[in-house]
Order: structure tokens, then C-alpha cells, then sequence
């Protein structure tokens, strides 16, 4: 199991916030935390962990120079992804982004839009390309949600699925959406799943509280999936120790 670290840019700032109150009407969203520190300073604390693989995400606009800063701090050390189309991928790569991950411009209008997924890989590769399969329960089955979380789609995750959509991609990340940002513990059933596929790699993230919550993700997902922590680190205003975590996870 990889520690995957993160960048969460809202607002041009270095931001852990709960993300299922995103894009919620006339209600601001839930900070949890709001760094003084610029993106640039997080990617030189993963460069010198030797961490790669985790990602930066953007939030809504006002955020790619944010964005950019960072990847120019750590080049080829960490993944881009939000508001990614086939029309700007490969500057975010030439930028310094080791990939490039998307979501919402692969699942439009509730289902998967084949042209877009496509030609992203005919622009950028599938090597170079990490599909957010970020997702909500909803009666019993886990769905993969867009729009800032807020939208659900026709796209289950499944074994046939994950099958399906690994030979577009080289890497899945994805989001508990109903626990990300609460550390209120994992979503063990999910990570359960996740962890009998894995025929590529795969990133989890959501509600990682302890080295408990590690632990579990770890025996959970047979020690083939890979995790992100957010808002349960102390570099981000959390209990849990970012240098336990790498310990841990090395």
C-alpha cells in the first residue's frame, strides 16, 4: 500500500474541506482547513519524502496557477486533475503533470461520453491518463457521482465496469464522496471491493482518521490498493502524523 499525498486547491488556496457540501446552493462549503502555505510548499515537502503518485486537485476556477506553481515545484512527481479536457491535458503535462485525471469530461449527461473519452486517450495516451471513479451509495450500490460529487451517474462500480474502463486508463482514483473530508472512518466495503480487482493501480481516499483507519484499508483491500489522507494530517491542521503515515505506508 502507496501513500498518495495531496494538493486540494480551492480558491487559488491550499484547502481540506468536506467535500460533499461542494456546490451547494446559497450555503458556503465546509473548510476544515486553510493553509498560509502556497502549493508550492506541499510539493516540495512530497519531493523530499520521495512520495509520488499522489495528486493535485482543483476545485472550481481560480486555481490553475496554483496548480502550476506546484508542478513546476515537483515535475513528473504528481498527477492534475480538475476541469481536464482533451483541449488542455497535454499543457498540464508538458507543465509537469505525471497525468492527468478526469472525471466529468468522460461522464456527461449521467453516462459515459465514449467520444471524449476517446479522444483524450488519442491525445495524451492511456498511459499518462487516471479515471475518478469518485462515488455515492445509493441503495446498496455504489455509483460514480460528478459535478463536484453532487450529480449521480448511470455508472456503477463493478468488477465488469472497473474491467471495462482499465483499458483506457492507466490508473483509477477514487473518492468516497460521503466520508471525504469528515474522518469518520473508511468505507470498508468499498476498499473491500476495490481490493478483489486491482488488475491496475488504484487509489482510495476517504475518512482516514488513524493509523487504525490504515490499517484497515490495508487488510481490507488485500494490500493492493493505495491511499490518500487529507484532512486527518497534521500538515493540514489534523491529529495524525504525515511522517507516521509515510512510515506506515513504507
Amino acid at each position: 500500500m502507496r501513500f498518495r499525498p495531496c494538493i486540494d486547491l480551492h480558491n487559488g488556496q491550499v484547502k481540506q474541506i468536506v467535500g460533499s457540501t461542494l456546490n451547494r446552493e446559497a450555503k458556503p462549503v465546509i473548510e476544515n482547513f486553510v493553509s498560509s502555505k502556497d502549493a508550492a510548499y506541499y510539493a516540495n515537502m512530497y519531493k523530499e519524502s520521495n512520495l509520488t503518485g499522489g495528486h493535485i486537485i482543483k476545485l472550481g476556477s481560480g486555481n490553475d496557477e496554483a496548480a502550476l506553481l506546484a508542478l513546476k515545484t515537483y515535475p513528473g512527481g504528481m498527477q492534475l486533475g480538475g476541469g481536464v479536457t482533451a483541449g488542455n491535458a497535454a499543457q498540464y503535462l508538458d507543465s509537469g503533470a505525471s497525468h492527468v485525471i478526469v472525471t466529468s469530461y468522460v461522464f456527461t449527461d449521467g453516462r459515459i461520453n465514449w467520444d471524449n473519452l476517446n479522444l483524450l486517450v488519442k491525445t495524451v495516451g492511456k498511459e499518462k491518463l487516471v479515471i475518478d471513479l469518485s462515488c455515492r451509495k445509493k441503495d446498496n450500490v455504489y455509483y460514480v457521482v460528478t459535478d463536484k460529487w453532487q450529480k449521480f451517474t448511470s455508472f456503477t462500480i463493478s468488477e465488469k465496469n472497473l474491467d471495462m474502463l482499465s483499458d483506457y486508463c492507466d490508473e483509477f482514483l477514487v473518492h468516497a464522496a460521503d466520508v471525504e473530508g469528515k474522518c469518520s472512518g473508511i468505507e470498508t466495503e468499498l476498499v473491500t471491493m476495490l481490493g478483489k480487482w486491482a488488475n491496475i493501480p488504484v487509489t482510495y481516499a476517504g475518512g482516514v482518521s488513524s493509523l487504525g483507519d490504515l490499517e484497515e484499508v490495508k487488510e481490507a483491500g488485500s494490500d493492493r490498493i493505495d491511499i490518500t489522507v487529507g484532512s486527518a494530517l497534521d500538515i493540514f491542521g489534523g491529529k495524525l502524523s504525515f511522517s507516521e503515515v509515510v512510515r506506515f505506508c513504507s
